[in-house]
């Protein structure tokens, strides 16, 4: 995942100034015609049944408060201001008493811990009557069900020779009893494990777990837990029922964990090293064991992660739900714009070395050290890895393949049949994007993961990507993809793609959107899959798509063509802009001519700016000196605009200067609005790269890109040149880069596979416009089909999302008896349709 700073936005979906869009249906007009031919006895790449998987990463609170069904939140006092500038250790927690009690609270972190890995723990110095703290859990608070029962637990010591009474009770925030309490004498002054069982009264979302003592002295307690009993599968510090049903009826191939950004940023030393570093990469041997002698970190999306879902977790959640599990292991080089390589050769060593015991963890026998800890904690048959990454998203491509190599000759070397993953950086073209795959081809890498997450129009537009790549060259997981909303639009718009994901299944080998789940909460990113909140959980428009397609893959593709929506090819047009990236500064002599040379626009900054438009909070902007100045060097994306958003075929000519920051300038052009729009960035990325960037619907993609930087201080002469959909760019008077932004954004796609267990055929096609599709479809003569479809139907609105209290996207299920070797069948505005039909192949 990236990181916030990869500059994504989420905005609605919208169509971009200059975008190519099909012709739409003329008033009255309901239908555009097309046609579908299929070889249906012929036979294209085979499916296999990994291909679509999930990804997990712990964003958005998915795990802790989130598929973790752990009720308490901060359940070991751990929380830190490293962490999350709001945190202390008692987060989540506060005094309580009963009958006037007395007494104090704190958190401790010394000697009497109950193990080096869990240090904190609470201190209750006892007065009078009782005392003690409540939990408030996660969201609203601690949601229990009536006649549902809680396991209860706690790590507790006294030093009360007689004991020390502790009352366990679930209430709601006015004190009033969920349940009946328990009750729990502790004894003695080293750590014990107290438990009970708790069984709800009533219902409620809004709990608190509350803990009082009476009697004097000091008790201590750690590991504060209450788990409902009904977990997935009923396993112990297992997964919350709903999310992880949800999952498991994607039935997905794989699943990736266990991220994502949070696996290789921060330090990559061990939780032991001297003056250990809170924020530290994912470190598998830190999450496993029983869950009170695990490590804690802090998450990169700016939380508390407990590690409560360790690897063994993952490994046994994937075998739950019938899915590879296909774990990713830190390669030393920060990714997720940290952009830092670690070089100390015995630090990579060890972590080569941890993971070949990862692979030993989940596949070796009883008799080999990690196996054997598999085995203890519950697992005795091997999970059968055979799959996992090395890196994510990394942004120095030679320093990350140097120890990527590493790894892949070390698995090699002792677990030849393990596929090793390598990746080609955050984004789906530029620089580095190229230069990881000449990397990886280079090395006849097995396998490279690729992410990126674009506006609905560039799925629609890029359905042919993998069309060219090298059918024996490595093979692609898209490890990462989404249309950056949560809108039916965007759903569709994915659908759409994903048949060029089947279309080409021989080098598509696994696919999983990302991220799976967004506490509602607690959301970091959106689009998300599945969203939920204490009480309930929902299938985005995106999920049942995605879910639509996993259950009907097939074994392998069918070939097809289908005819095109005519188009139109209008110029780029739209006003111009000029911003700055955590920089300031100066701009002068802003000129706009038509092709012509007359003359539409001119500033020289003698005057006030009254002409360009600003966004409230984005930027200081002021004329200074004869120039335009922004001078906030922390704002980010200060754009201002001017001129008219009908403007086509024009120059665009401006002098510009670096005062200070850590990038260069940007000047936009062809401006709709700010999250539509094209900008030549030049000194991005903290001045290492430079580029012209698309946004559409405020997602970017990169459209050219080169290593110019930009010194502070000097200034530079600026010319960008629209011609229709050409573009030509000029840096001090010297052609800096030209490039034509023609593709289609064509909303008609399809792609027919072949069941063979079943012996259906299965046409799948996305229509996402809001003219329904009348379409002739020719399956030859080698095939006599049965009569009736099975259809499967997704449709709505554009802008439909599923809520809480609203699913409008949801299938819906029908038939279609007039299915022949040439039939029509219109497929309506909006909408994701599968024809299931037997076809069997004659002679």
């Amino acid at each position: 995942m990236r990181s916030r700073s990869a500059r994504l936005s989420v905005l609605t979906l919208t169509i971009a100034a200059g975008v190519l869009v099909p012709v739409q249906p003329a008033s009255g007009q309901a239908q555009t015609d097309y046609t579908l031919a299929v070889d249906a006895a012929g036979r294209g790449a085979t499916i296999d049944r990994s291909m679509y998987g999930v990804f997990f990463e712990d964003i958005n609170r998915a795990a802790d408060g989130g598929l973790y069904a752990e009720l308490v939140q901060n359940r070991s006092f751990e929380y830190d201001k490293a962490d999350n500038a709001s945190y202390t250790p008692l987060t989540s927690w506060a005094p309580t008493s009963f009958g006037g009690g007395t007494g104090t609270a704190q958190v401790a972190d010394d000697a009497q811990r109950l193990n080096e890995r869990n240090r904190r723990y609470l201190r209750l110095d006892l007065s009078s009557g009782e005392y003690g703290v409540a939990n408030s859990g996660y969201n609203s608070g601690i949601r229990v069900e009536r006649g549902k029962q809680y396991d209860f637990s706690v790590f507790a010591r006294t030093d009360r020779v007689a004991g020390t009474p502790l009352t366990v009770a679930v209430t709601d925030p006015a004190g009033k009893a969920l349940a009946d309490p328990l009750r729990v004498q502790v004894r003695g002054d080293g750590w014990v494990k107290y438990t009970g069982t708790i069984r709800a009264r009533e219902s409620s979302a809004v709990g608190r777990l509350a803990l009082t003592a009476s009697g004097g002295g000091t008790l201590r307690l750690d590991m504060l837990s209450l788990f409902p009993k009904d977990t997935y599968k009923n396993r112990p510090n297992g997964m919350r029922a709903d999310l992880a049903e949800k999952i498991a009826a994607l039935k997905p191939g794989f699943v990736r964990f266990p991220g994502g950004c949070l696996i290789n940023t921060g330090s990559h030393q061990g939780y032991e090293a001297p003056n250990w570093e809170r924020k530290r990469s994912y470190q598998w041997k830190d999450t496993i064991g029983p869950v009170e002698q695990r490590a804690t970190n802090a998450n990169f999306w700016g939380y508390n992660q407990s590690y409560g879902i360790g690897y063994y977790e993952y490994f046994q959640f994937s075998e739950d739900i019938g899915a590879m599990p296909l774990p990713v292991v830190p390669a030393l080089v920060t990714g997720c714009g940290h952009n830092r390589a670690t070089d100390d050769p015995a630090l990579l060593q060890r972590h080569i070395q941890d993971t070949l015991d990862l692979i030993e963890f989940a596949n070796g026998p009883v008799t080999s050290t990690w196996g054997r800890k598999r085995v203890e904690m519950g697992h005795p048959a091997p999970f059968n890895l055979t799959h996992l990454g090395v890196g994510n998203e990394e942004n120095l491509p030679d320093e990350f393949f140097a120890r990527f190599t590493e790894f892949r000759k070390a698995i090699a070397a002792k677990h030849p049949g393990i596929t090793v993953i390598s990746n080609s950086g955050p984004d789906d073209t530029g620089s580095t994007f190229d230069r990881l795959w000449q990397l990886n081809r280079d090395a006849k890498v097995a396998m490279v993961d690729e992410h990126y997450y674009n506006s609905p129009q560039w799925f629609l537009q890029n359905n042919q990507r993998y069309d060219i790549y090298d059918r024996n060259g490595p093979k692609v997981f898209l490890g990462e993809y989404a249309s950056l909303d949560n809108k039916f639009g965007n759903a569709l718009a994915e659908a759409a793609y994903m048949t060029g994901l089947e279309r080409n299944a021989d080098v598509v080998k696994l696919a999983s959107y990302a991220p799976l789940l967004a506490n509602t909460d607690y959301v970091q990113w959106k689009p998300d899959m599945i969203w939920f909140d204490n009480q309930r959980s929902w299938g985005s428009a995106g999920y049942e798509t995605q879910k639509l397609f996993m259950t009907n893959a097939g074994d392998h593709v069918v070939p097809s063509k289908a005819s095109s929506t005519p188009s139109t090819v209008a110029p780029i047009s739209g006003a111009i802009g000029l911003s700055t990236w955590a920089t300031s500064a100066a701009y002068d002599d802003v000129k706009v001519t038509s092709a012509d040379g007359a003359q539409l626009f001119s500033d020289d900054f003698s005057g006030d700016d009254s002409r360009w438009s600003k966004v409230a909070g984005r930027g200081s902007w002021s004329v200074s000196n004869g120039a335009y100045v922004q001078s906030d060097q922390a704002a980010e994306n200060t754009l201002v605009t001017a001129g008219d958003p009908a403007w086509s075929n024009y120059d665009f000519s401006v002098k510009a200067t670096k005062t200070a920051g850590r990038e260069g300038f940007l000047v936009a052009f062809g401006v709709k609005d700010t999250g539509n729009n094209y900008w030549w960035n030049l000194g991005g990325w903290n001045n290492t790269v430079s580029a012209v960037e698309k946004a559409e619907g405020g997602a970017k993609q990169t459209l050219v890109q080169n290593d110019t930087k930009i010194e502070t201080g000097r200034q530079y002469d600026l010319r960008v040149e629209v011609r229709g959909r050409q573009v030509t760019l000029f840096l001090d008077g010297r052609k800096w880069a030209s490039f034509i932004d023609d593709k289609v954004a064509e909303p008609f796609r399809q792609v027919v596979t072949r069941d063979l267990k079943t012996g259906e055929l299965v046409v799948k096609v996305v229509n996402a416009q809001n003219a329904a599709a009348r379409t002739r479809v020719d399956l030859g003569t080698r095939v006599q089909p049965g009569s009736t479809a099975r259809v499967t139907t997704l449709q709505g609105s554009p802008d439909d999302v599923n809520t809480a209290f609203a699913t409008p996207i949801a299938p819906r299920e029908s038939r279609f008896t007039g299915v022949a070797n040439t039939f029509g069948y219109t497929f309506p505005p909006n909408s994701v349709t599968f024809l299931r039909f037997p076809a069997r192949v004659r002679g």
